[in-house]
C-alpha cells in the first residue's frame, strides 16, 4: 500500500506504527514564513494560539507574556491543540485553556471569558471562526497576523491509495492540481475534514485527536479492516 502524506514526517515514526511494508512518501503541500514585527506591550490582555508556527513566531518576536497571575498585567494562555500547548512550554510557557479547535475555543470563551481582551497571534489563513464569533457578543478580540502560509500547489503525479491531510489550506493546496478520486481520505480532525468535504462527497476517515499518533492509530485501523 502506498500513502502520501501532505507534509514532511519522521519516516522512522511512520514505519514503527504502520509497519515497513507501507510505502509513504512526503510531500509538503504549503510552507510558512515568520513575520517580523515589533514586540509591544500585552499589557492584561489573554492570549489565543491556534498553532505552532503562532507560537514560534510569537517568540521569534521577542514578545513577552506576564504568567505572574498576582500581578496586574497578567496573561492568561488559551491554546488549540495539545501540539501546540507543548510548543509554549518549550518556552516555559503554561495554558490556561486547551481546546481540541477554535469552535471550541470561541464556545469557551463565550460562555466563560466574556469580559476579558483578547489578541489572536496567527498566520493569514488562520480560520475566521474567532473573529466572526467573539466581536458579535461584545467580546474584545484582535487578529494578530504574525505568520504567512502559502499554498504551494504541487502537480503530484504518483498515484497513492491514502492520502493523508493535515490542515484546510494544504487540502485547498492539494485540491488546485490534484483529484480526491481513487484515494482513502485521511484527515487530522474536525477542521480539515470540513475542508475536504467542500472538494469530495466521498468518506474521509477522520482522528478523534488533532495529532500525528492519532492519524496513525486510524490509518493502521483502517489498513488492518481492509485485509
Amino acid at each position: 500500500m502506498k500513502i502520501l502524506f501532505t507534509k514532511n514526517i519522521d519516516q522512522s515514526v511512520i514505519s514503527k506504527e504502520l509497519g515497513d511494508d507501507i510505502v509513504v512518501d512526503c510531500v509538503e503541500v504549503i510552507k510558512t514564513n515568520p513575520i517580523t514585527t515589533h514586540p509591544f506591550d500585552l499589557k492584561n490582555s489573554s492570549l489565543i494560539f491556534t498553532s505552532v508556527n503562532g507560537v514560534t513566531s510569537f517568540f521569534k518576536n521577542n514578545f513577552k507574556p506576564n504568567e505572574d497571575f498576582t500581578a496586574k498585567n497578567y496573561n492568561k494562555i488559551y491554546c488549540v491543540g495539545e501540539k501546540t500547548k507543548r510548543e509554549l512550554r518549550k518556552y516555559g510557557f503554561g495554558t490556561f485553556k486547551v481546546l481540541r479547535n477554535a469552535d471550541s475555543l470561541s464556545r469557551f470563551i463565550i460562555g466563560h471569558c466574556q469580559h476579558e481582551t483578547f489578541l489572536h497571534f496567527c498566520g493569514n489563513m488562520a480560520l475566521d471562526v474567532l473573529d466572526r464569533n467573539l466581536p458579535l457578543q461584545n467580546i474584545k478580540y484582535k487578529k494578530i497576523t504574525i505568520y504567512n502560509t502559502e499554498e504551494i500547489n504541487p502537480l503530484i503525479a504518483e498515484k497513492y491509495h491514502a492520502a493523508v491531510f493535515f490542515s484546510p489550506s494544504g487540502v485547498r493546496s492539494f485540491a488546485k492540481q490534484n483529484s480526491f478520486h481513487d484515494i482513502m481520505l485521511f484527515s487530522i480532525g474536525e477542521t480539515t475534514s470540513n475542508e475536504l468535504k467542500k472538494f469530495t462527497s466521498k468518506h474521509i476517515f477522520t482522528s478523534e485527536g488533532n495529532n500525528l499518533m492519532s492519524v496513525l492509530k486510524l490509518i493502521r485501523k483502517e489498513i488492518s479492516n481492509k485485509n
